[in-house]
């Protein structure tokens, strides 16, 4: 079952770096919403409250009930500036949802069914995840949350395209084609090689090499002290 969020916005009528500031101190992040035929407003929202909603991955990738002057507008996020030092937000954009308009996003890919697949557990193989998100285009109705990829099919030296996407009924990839450069590769199933630094391996050689004639010199030294006993 799709996840449902609802947030809570006030509306502001100050502008600028200097409100934006003051917000902050007070607990709040700024925003604004925009999109549906409306003229953008600017809003802010409870940062506790906003934080505790993004810590959750569905957040970004799902439609919001946004509470606004008394009234519940539907709307997606479409950019947040995040704080460059530490985990917050210091703005967020939203974009209103019209029913019969497609929506363009970026979803997650979950990788599942990774221990089962017989390219990991006989072939001793490595998933490498090419891609962690994938752009769809949708009627609101048929928006996603994520998108399954399973590994379990994969055996040693597989590779799934976005061809291989199992995507849900209304939902596609903008632009793509198959078998064409926009074809991108998702997931590779390949044997770990472990990478020996050759310098680095021929400096050990050789070390091992000259400490060989000192350790026999050692030892034959050793040995003309007992013969003198």
């Amino acid at each position: 079952m799709a996840h449902q969020f609802t947030i809570a916005a006030e509306s502001r009528r100050d502008a600028g770096k200097g409100a934006s500031r003051r917000l902050r101190r007070e607990g709040k992040i700024p925003g604004i919403m925009y999109g549906g035929g409306e003229a953008p407003v600017g809003i802010a929202f409870d940062a506790n409250a906003l934080h505790r909603s993004l810590a959750e991955e569905a957040f970004l990738s799902s439609i919001l009930n946004v509470t606004l002057d008394g009234k519940t507008v539907q709307a997606i996020v479409r950019d947040y500036q995040p704080h460059p030092a530490r985990r917050a937000v210091l703005h967020l954009d939203l974009q209103r949802v019209v029913a019969t308009e497609e929506l363009r996003m970026m979803v997650p890919l979950h990788f599942i069914n990774e221990a089962l697949s017989k390219g990991v557990k006989l072939g001793g193989g490595s998933v490498s995840r090419l891609m962690t998100e994938v752009e769809i285009s949708c009627l609101p109705k048929d928006l996603p949350e994520y998108i399954e990829v399973d590994i379990e099919p994969m055996e040693l030296n597989d590779m799934l395209h976005l061809r291989d996407l199992k995507l849900p009924e209304g939902v596609r990839i903008p632009g793509f084609e198959p078998h064409t450069d926009s074809d991108l590769p998702v997931v590779h199933l390949h044997v770990l090689h472990v990478v020996v630094d050759e310098p680095a391996a021929e400096a050990a050689a050789a070390t091992e090499a000259a400490a060989a004639p000192a350790a026999g010199a050692e030892k034959a030294a050793d040995k003309a002290k007992t013969d003198k006993k």
